[in-house]
């Protein structure tokens, strides 16, 4: 789930980065889908990889296609069925990509913009399979689904700005403008989201649990078993809380302050060569999306937990 949840976060963000620079392309581009064949290739790349990487996780994953079928209520058939719409634009570019066929016209805005509201409707339907989760407090909270898409579209900058910074002419001074806003907005979210999430109790107690007054003292004289189940284990996570401190900061370095380092150079000198700087942005940025995505499931507390 940490693979697929970054991994096809930056490739939808990519695809949205990609439809907001058409535009940005000089006429010879607009007028040629090849512009547009690396971003989409790549992007298809990331998250046919991140949806693979979530089958894996299913009990029985040649059961996987029935999800499909529970869109009325269910957030994870919604987003299955949502990601597999996003790939009706895609199809479009990479026709018009391979045939030399204008994109610029009706029928390719139209394409853009479904592409484009399709991958962000896509990732805050990923963050609400877990936002939804309400005996999951650290899961269920209202930062979740930002938390989600600033990621998706930092990530996606990164990777965009990367592959094709002179293809799109925002020229430096906008790639660093882009990756200092995504970076510090992400920073923020997230540290509003730790420090809640610390704050918080689970919405239930040992006292409520078995009916008592909370003035009443209940003591545990003697484990629930002596071996681990799987609530123990994936909800348990003693390593990840004993050591967060030190992941929060790891990650808050690798997203954040790493890739806005890079970006000052680019502000400061228009006419220096991107590429370098912008290859460690992305590298750094994807690594410590990882380490922050590990956590956001190691952290998380089930009221069960309560129990044991």
């Amino acid at each position: 789930m940490i693979f697929f949840t970054t991994l096809s976060g930056a490739g939808y963000g990519l695809w949205f980065w990609t439809m907001v620079a058409i535009p940005l392309l000089d006429d010879q581009a607009r007028h040629s889908g090849l512009a547009l064949l690396v971003p989409l290739a790549l992007g298809f790349v990331l998250v046919a990889v991140g949806l693979s990487s979530s089958v894996l996780h299913l009990g029985k994953p040649l059961r996987a296609w029935r999800a499909f079928s529970q869109w009325r209520s269910s957030w994870l058939s919604r987003e299955g069925v949502l990601a597999m719409t996003t790939f009706v634009p895609l199809a479009y570019f990479a026709a018009a990509s391979f045939s030399r066929v204008p994109f610029s016209n009706g029928l390719g805005g139209v394409a853009a913009l479904w592409l484009a509201v399709g991958s962000i409707a896509t990732v805050l339907c990923t963050a609400m399979i877990y936002a939804s989760l309400r005996p999951i407090p650290a899961w269920s909270h209202r930062l979740v689904p930002a938390v989600y898409l600033v990621f998706a579209l930092h990530t996606g900058a990164l990777i965009a700005l990367t592959i094709g910074l002179r293809t799109f002419a925002i020229g430096n001074e906008g790639a660093a403008l882009l990756i200092l806003l995504t970076s510090m907005l992400a920073w923020r979210l997230k540290r509003r989201y730790w420090q809640d999430i610390d704050r918080g109790v689970l919405p239930v107690t040992r006292n409520s649990a078995l009916g008592l007054p909370a003035d009443r003292e209940i003591k545990q004289f003697e484990r629930p078993h002596t071996e681990a189940n799987y609530l123990t284990k994936e909800m348990g996570f003693v390593l990840a809380r004993k050591h967060s401190r030190r992941l929060r900061l790891i990650a808050v370095l690798l997203f954040a302050l790493v890739p806005a380092l890079c970006a000052l150079p680019l502000w400061f000198v228009p006419m220096a060569h991107p590429t370098p700087l912008l290859a460690l942005a992305c590298a750094s940025a994807l690594l410590g999306t990882f380490v922050e995505r590990w956590l956001f499931f190691a952290e998380a507390k089930h009221v069960v937990m309560t129990y044991y």
